[in-house]
This record gives C-alpha cells, structure tokens and sequence, in this order.
C-alpha cells in the first residue's frame, strides 16, 4: 500500500491542466459497447477507475488499441458473452461502480447482461434500484441473488419504448437507461432525468453515432431507439471536480495558479460557490486564473444568516466537491454549513481535520459546520487514512496548507480518480513524495 508524505505550508505557482473527466469517461467508455464499427475516444484520464474499465471492456473481447496519451481506439464487434460467466468477469466486474454502465447497452444490443454487485467508494448507501426500474419499464427482467451479490437481465423479446418517471435523477441510472432504450423499439420518454454535462456528453456522442435524443441539457429525454448505431470520435470534457480541487489547493496555500482549458461554460455554479467562500477567480479565455490570497472572507446570506453549501442534482452544486468546500472553508474568515444530502458518510473524514487543528462541528452524518480560523491558526501536520477519492484529496490540501509533515496512507484511493497527483503538484512547486 502506498503513502504520501507532505511537507506542508509551501506557497505554489504555476500552471495546470486538469484532466479527463473521470465520471464522464465511464459513461462514454460503456458506450463503446453499442456498436460494432470502431470508437475513438480522447482525453480519457490515466487513473485506475478509467484503467480498470478498460481493461474490463478486453475481458468482453472488445478489441483496444492505444493510439496516443488519453485517446484509444475501441471496436465491440465480437463480445464474448460466456465472459459473463467466469470468475475474471466477478473479480474484474465488482471492481468499480463504473462497470454498472456496461448494463444499458449490453441489454440493448444483446438482450442480455449480468454483474456483479459494483465496488466504489464507501460514501454511504447507493442503491441500484433506478436502474433496474428503468430495465423493467422498457421490457427487461432481472433477477437479484443475494448470495452470490450477481445481477442478471435478460430483454428476450426486445426492448420497447415507453414513458417513465425516475424516482431519483441518478446520473448513472439516466446513462444506463439512455443506453438501452437508443436501440429499443419505440419511442422512450425519461421524465426527472439527470442532465449534468457529462450526460449530455453521452446523448451527443450517441446522436453522432446515428441515434436520435433530443431534450438533451433537460430533465426531459425524449429518445427514438434506432436499428443500429455506427462508430463516431469523442472527445472528454475537463474534469470539473479536479478543477474545484485546484481552485480549493490554490486558496488553502495563498497560492497563485492558473487552471488551463476548463470549458468554464459548462462548469455551471462551480465557480459562483467558490466566489461565495471570498475566493478571488478571473476567467481568461477557457483558462482559470486564481491569484495568491492572504485571506478570503465567506459571504453570510442576505439576511446575515449563516451561508449553508448544500449539493443537489444538476444544476445544483455537485456532492463531488462539498469535501473540498468544507477543507478550503477551515481557513476562511467566517463560518460556513456544509449539508451532504446525498450520501450519508461522505462527511465521516472530519474527524482528520479536527486532528489538524480545524474548527468542525459534525452535526450529523450528513452536516458540518465549519468556523473558519482566517489563517490564525495554521492546520498541523498529522498522519491519516484516505477513506475514499475526494476525502482523500480534501485530506491531501489540508496537508499541503498545514505546518509540519503530514502522512496520508491508501492513497489508492486518490489514484482512483486523480491522474499523476503528486507528478502535477510537484510541477507547482508541492514538495509530496510517493513512498510504499
């Protein structure tokens, strides 16, 4: 198990170019499996999630080929269907949360598909039931065993366009429903579907691969399902939860950074949210650019109230960067409520910070709140655990802000969704070191 060691309390400067998007290149990933004419994909990020899925996809017997960093050729035109059944295909399959999106389209081009229960990180229940209704609906049956945690569906008759009303707009519950119901027959209408961009992402590369989606950027999909879906190039989105990161890495070393190629249009309140803990942004172009602040003040509601940071379904705040909010918030003049309605243990690495010297209050599983110190008293290094990606990468901020040496174990963890962390930082100027 690798560990990094952090010499903390070091101003950065430079420049940075934020990755792929991890939640993004899982969906476009599973979406090779559609169609049997090749697929290109680029700015796919170098981290294990990505790496994994991929290597699942040759499992199946899509062919890949590597034709530069971050781009790969794929072609589904000969899935090994016994794959489902084999010991490599569990351990392989339960792996990662990402693998669930192989469902929607296996079940759309072969009436067939099965996994086991996906890993990913422990941030509370995630449960797959918007999935399997959105199957159901358009025709599908699925079976559950408990013991063996083994999903199975099967579409015998094909699947059939319908209307449906999520109970939730999952993201990756919309992505696998989308999947399946291009190639249904028919015509399908997802009302309260997720629309964050890289799900529009997926309805587009899917329109260019021949499909019809239209409503995409809404919580209304209407999707006409086609015979068949033809090879396309696609290109990732920045990762819009790495650029959050740097923006809070910036603020927490007084540090000045300049974020390359963001695709600010599609970062949404993202910047807004920051702007509201007092953190200074200029937008240059498509780049970001957040100089060296000695102090930044959070805005109090109109009222005086207390500023309450809480996610919620796009267009809302992503829960992706509520931890990196909560870390930047600690040496912030002002006091912030940081509320995580959708995962009820993502809040649990607190505890870290309390270690470090900071002023959290853990409310409940789901909030805390934070009395900024305005930099008066300076986080403490400490030696901790990542307990899952963006935790672990809050943790690893704190440590680059606090004074001393600091020691983060499972950094695994970052690896999952952070591409050559400690390589970018050391480029910055961080003074980070990879030991096992």
């Amino acid at each position: 198990m690798s560990s990094f060691i952090i010499e903390g309390g070091h101003q950065l400067s430079g420049e940075v170019i934020p990755q792929g998007a991890k939640n993004e290149a899982l969906q476009i990933l599973c979406a090779v499996l559609l169609t049997a004419e090749p697929v290109t994909i680029s700015n796919l990020p170098d981290i294990v999630d990505v790496n994994k899925l991929i290597d699942l996809l040759a499992g199946m017997g899509v062919k890949t080929q590597r034709k530069g960093p971050g781009s790969f050729r794929f072609q589904a035109d000969d899935v090994n269907l016994d794959y489902f059944k084999t010991e490599e295909f569990r351990q392989k399959g339960g792996a990662l949360r990402g693998s669930t999106m192989i469902l929607g389209p296996l079940l759309a081009r072969f009436g067939t598909a099965a996994l086991p229960k996906p890993g990913g990180d422990k941030i509370g229940r995630r449960r797959m039931d918007t999935h399997f209704i959105g199957f159901e609906t358009l025709g599908a049956t699925f079976d559950y065993d408990s013991k063996s945690a083994f999903f199975e569906a099967r579409a015998e008759n094909g699947l059939k366009g319908t209307y449906m009303l999520l109970d939730e707009a999952s993201v990756t519950g919309t992505a696998n429903i989308v999947m399946a119901a291009c190639l249904a027959k028919g015509k399908t209408t997802i009302y309260n579907a997720a629309c964050e961009p890289y799900l529009q992402q997926l309805c587009k590369m899917i329109n260019r691969m021949g499909g019809k989606i239209t409503g995409i950027g809404s919580n209304l999909l209407e999707i006409e399902g086609v015979e068949s879906l033809g090879g396309t190039d696609h290109r990732c989105l920045p990762d819009m939860i790495e650029i959050g990161s740097f923006i809070g890495l910036a603020a927490m070393t007084k540090s000045e950074i300049t974020i390359k190629d963001v695709a600010y249009d599609e970062l949404g309140v993202i910047p807004r949210m920051f702007r509201k803990l007092g953190i200074q942004l200029e937008r240059r172009g498509d780049d970001l650019f957040v100089p060296a602040q000695d102090s930044y003040a959070i805005e109090p509601f109109i009222d005086g109230s207390i500023l309450t940071v809480s996610d919620a379904p796009w267009p809302g705040f992503t829960p992706d960067l509520l931890s990196i909010v909560l870390v930047t918030a600690t040496q912030a003049k002002g006091s912030v409520l940081v509320h995580q309605k959708m995962f009820e243990s993502r809040l649990f690495f607190t505890d870290k910070l309390i270690d470090m010297g900071a002023q959290i209050i853990l409310c409940d599983p789901h909030r805390a709140t934070v009395i900024g110190m305005d930099r008066k008293s300076p986080l403490r290094g400490v030696t901790m655990t990542s307990p899952d990606i963006r935790a672990g990468v809050s943790l690893l901020i704190a440590a680059l802000s606090a004074e001393g040496q600091s020691v983060i174990h499972n950094i695994g963890q970052i690896d999952r969704g952070y591409q050559d962390i400690e390589g970018r930082l050391k480029a910055l100027g961080a003074r980070i070191e990879r030991v096992d």
